[in-house]
């Protein structure tokens, strides 16, 4: 996880503010999720 990431989510947590932890939360599967894809791609061709 990128170290601004997880600072954002430290402070996220700390002011109890819901709806910047599901952003964040969103925004990490995103990330996670594409460049699995991009791999799989490339391994087919």
């Amino acid at each position: 996880m990128p170290q601004w990431l997880c600072n954002q989510l430290m402070s996220a947590f700390q002011k109890k503010d819901r709806r910047q932890i599901r952003l964040l939360n969103d925004c990490w599967f995103y990330y996670r999720a594409k460049p699995d894809k991009s791999k799989d791609h490339s391994s087919i061709h």
